[in-house]
Formats: C-alpha cells, sequence, structure tokens
C-alpha cells in the first residue's frame, strides 16, 4: 500500500451551504493550486458518504484530509477516522474549507470563511490535538454510539435540528431558514424532565429547555453556548438551559453571541468527563447539527484523539 505522504484526500461535499460546495469549488480548487498543495478530490453522493470515502482514503494510504463542507460533513469524516482501523486517528492530518450554512467548527480554531486564508491555513501547517466527545444514545430501541467534533444538543437543539433538516428537504435555502426555526419552535416546544449525572454524581433534576455538550465553542451559527470550552482539556463542558420565557433571550440576545452566555441565570454550566441524561418523555439529540437517536445519553471524552489544521493566531496562542 502506497503511503501519500504529500498529497491531500479532497471530499467535497456538492450540497453543503445550500449547493456552495459545487458551485465554489472551482474556486477552492483554484486557490489550493495556487499554494501548490498537492490534492485528489472527490464529490459525496449521498449522505454518510464522506464517512466510507474517508476510510477508503486511509486504506489507500491518504494521511492528510480536507473537508470541503460544513460541520456536518466534517463530522461524517471524524467518524470515519474512527471507523477505520488502519492507523490511529491522530495520524491523519484533516482540514477544513468551510462552506456550510453554519461553519461553527471552524470559528473556535481561527480558521476564516474566506477560502483563500482557509487554504492559507493549510499550506502553513500548523497543526493541534483536539479532544473528541463520544455520544451513546438510543435509536429504534438499539443502542448506538457516534463521534462529536464540536457540539452536540439534547432537546431544543436537536429539535430545531429536525425542523431545519425538514425544510432542506422540501427545497428551501433560504440564509434566514435556521433563524426561523429556532423562532418557531421555542413558541412550541415544551421542556422536559430531565436528570444530568456529571462523573456519578446527580447535578440536575428538572424541567429542561435545552442542553449544550461539547468540546468547542460555537453551535448554532456562532452562538457561543459554550464559551469556557477547552478543545484539548480532556473534558466535556455543558450548558444547560431552563425553561426561559422569550423576553428574556431578547433583551440579552448579545450574550449568546459575545461569550456572556451564563450572563443569563437561566443558563447553568458545568464540566465533566462523563456526563449522563436521561429524560421523561425522551429527547432527540443532535451531534455537529446531524439528528441522532433519544435518551438515554451518554457523553465520554477522548483526549486529543484527532490532529486538526488551525489557524496561525490560534496555534501561537495555544504554544506559548
Amino acid at each position: 500500500m502506497e503511503k501519500l505522504d504529500n498529497k491531500w484526500f479532497v471530499i467535497v461535499n456538492p450540497v453543503a451551504g445550500g449547493g456552495r460546495g459545487l458551485d465554489d469549488f472551482p474556486q477552492i480548487s483554484k486557490h489550493l493550486r495556487d499554494a501548490r498543495i498537492h490534492c485528489e478530490p472527490v464529490f459525496t453522493e449521498h449522505k454518510f458518504h464522506a464517512t466510507e470515502l474517508t476510510v477508503s482514503a486511509v486504506r489507500e494510504g491518504y494521511r492528510r484530509i480536507i473537508v470541503v463542507g460544513g460541520d456536518g460533513t466534517l463530522h461524517e469524516v471524524v467518524n470515519g477516522l474512527f471507523i477505520q482501523q488502519t492507523v490511529r486517528p491522530d495520524q491523519v492530518l484533516l482540514a477544513v474549507v468551510a462552506v456550510g450554512s453554519g461553519n461553527d467548527w471552524v470559528r473556535t480554531f481561527g480558521i476564516s470563511n474566506r477560502y483563500q486564508d482557509a487554504v492559507k491555513a493549510i499550506a502553513g501547517g500548523y497543526s493541534f490535538l483536539q479532544d473528541v466527545g463520544v455520544v451513546s444514545y438510543e435509536e429504534a430501541h438499539f443502542q448506538q454510539s457516534r463521534y462529536i467534533a464540536n457540539v452536540a444538543g439534547a432537546g431544543f437543539d436537536a429539535h430545531v435540528v429536525r425542523k431545519l433538516t425538514h425544510l432542506q428537504k422540501k427545497g428551501h435555502k433560504s440564509r434566514w431558514r435556521y433563524t426561523w426555526c429556532v423562532i418557531r419552535s421555542f413558541f412550541h416546544y415544551k421542556s422536559t424532565g430531565v436528570k444530568v449525572w456529571i462523573d456519578g454524581r446527580l447535578v440536575y433534576n428538572d424541567l429542561l429547555l435545552s442542553a449544550a455538550i461539547g468540546i468547542c465553542k460555537y453551535n448554532g451559527g456562532g452562538i457561543q453556548q459554550l464559551p469556557e470550552a477547552v478543545a484539548d482539556d480532556g473534558m466535556l463542558d455543558l450548558s444547560l438551559i431552563r425553561p426561559i420565557h422569550f423576553w428574556h433571550v431578547l433583551f440579552r440576545f448579545r450574550y449568546l453571541f459575545d461569550g456572556g452566555i451564563y450572563r443569563i441565570r437561566h443558563i447553568l454550566k458545568a464540566r465533566g468527563r462523563l456526563i449522563r441524561i436521561e429524560s421523561s418523555p425522551e429527547v432527540s439529540v443532535e451531534a455537529d447539527g446531524e439528528l441522532l437517536g433519544e435518551t438515554p445519553l451518554e457523553f465520554s471524552v477522548l483526549h486529543k484523539a484527532i490532529r486538526i489544521v488551525v489557524g496561525a493566531e490560534f496555534y501561537k496562542r495555544n504554544n506559548q
């Protein structure tokens, strides 16, 4: 088997960002050529195809993968890294050129949404070992598990993703569709009785609107749901959102984006290595914007489990 040390395998999701993956790839490809990045591009054709392509690419000898897509495409690729058995996941260097609708993962690592800057980061070669979350959930009465590169959401967050997925299947491409789903869902979704354990200790037993659990800071198109998250500390950050009136959010809206989310008294923070969530009735969970299954949920963390390309400023800040 050939080891392709200097060649990048490029996984392009053509439908990411409402079709930007396909429309903008000629431009991205030119930036890659100009930066003398030798690569082999392949387009995904269906859901989970990025996972299959990742497994095949590593087996063929590729140790560098570029994701041209959004958080969902990255999610599939990361899961492919853990499915393949050829090498340890952290022996494959992973980079992202963001063309999705949310592009939340790249924000934590100082990677620009501008294609030229993202390619510049890849050419710069600054890398970082980040943690990966693992969620165990129930689907069709079977226990399943999935790997999380960014943030998972249980309850309201998953409900929004379900509504958004429905709109996408119907062909809606408006840039405001996520905002519309959030507002509409806020007035229809009912808080649920939830129990939360962190490292074996019961920390919450009450009605809950939503929970965000993850490795990185951003979710939902730039909202800092986990503003204190550190991507390589071996811990999961947790934000618990209690039932809240719309007016409380409206007048504190800026706190969602400026890192001040915990100044809203309805939102609690916690941190741990093992988190368990039970609810009655069951609530759904999404990970990296992909809808999964239902409670009960168990979250754990793999310390420094994948190697990623990061922005120069992020690298310097974390290697002082």
